[in-house]
């Protein structure tokens, strides 16, 4: 049986602070408890709790003040990369709509990275998606091909900070990936997107950026259409 190590008191304490600030008990814009009254609340040590708001501050979350309350930041606005990880991590804690933006996001890059793959590894590309779309109705199955294509396609395109972006939402992807492949609507869009791609690849060079930019973004809108009209029908 695998050993699992601990979390430290440090990770304890930085992640029921971010608890606390993604549920709001610690509003945007808002300051913290003073550190006794917060060392209070964590449980934790005065030195635990400083190296835990140190690590929140490094990646964006709060602002520490020398001699001010500890600030929470706008971290929509004012985060990093590290922060977009965490609420991709945390996604149950976000609002519905956030499922919707990076679809959103996931629309600007794709057409990209997609065009990129095809120009420089066309036959990676076409061998990848050979034995594509044969997965029955298992959602999880369809999922993880689905983030491992757009992985590749990421790492083979010209430009290095696509797979970093995509790297930060690899448990997110999973996730929703088996929702979305559990209606059938999505399985079959994304079975004749395979198969359209791969003959794009396979076929002449001439152009074939071009159409494999065009046809992944036409993919990536509908999609995003497909997610809106079935996760709002859940809600009802």
């Amino acid at each position: 049986m695998p050993w699992h190590p601990l979390p430290k008191p440090t990770e304890i304490a930085e992640a029921r602070l971010l608890e606390g600030i993604l549920a709001g008990r610690f509003p945007i814009n808002g300051t913290l408890p003073a550190e006794r009254e917060l060392c209070g609340q964590l449980g934790v040590t005065r030195p635990t709790l400083r190296e835990a708001l140190q690590r929140l501050a490094r990646d964006g979350w709060v602002e520490i003040q020398h001699g001010k309350p500890t600030r929470v930041r706008d971290y929509w606005h004012e985060g990093s990369l590290a922060v977009l990880a965490t609420l991709a991590r945390t996604s149950a804690e976000q609002p519905a709509d956030f499922f919707d933006h990076l679809l959103e996001v996931r629309t600007l890059l794709a057409p990209a990275y997609t065009r990129q793959a095809v120009e420089r590894a066309p036959a990676a590309v076409a061998d990848l998606l050979a034995g594509y779309g044969h997965w029955g109705e298992e959602p999880a199955a369809w999922a993880a091909a689905d983030w491992e294509l757009h992985s590749r396609l990421a790492r083979w395109a010209a430009n290095p900070i696509f797979p970093l972006l995509l790297n930060g939402f690899t448990g997110l992807a999973a996730a929703m990936g088996v929702r979305y492949f559990t209606w059938p609507e999505g399985r079959e869009q994304s079975r004749r997107y395979y198969i359209a791609l791969r003959r794009l690849a396979a076929g002449p060079a001439a152009g074939r950026g071009d159409r494999a930019e065009a046809l992944t973004r036409r993919v990536m809108l509908a999609s995003r259409t497909v997610w809106q009209k079935h996760a709002l029908g859940e809600k009802r």
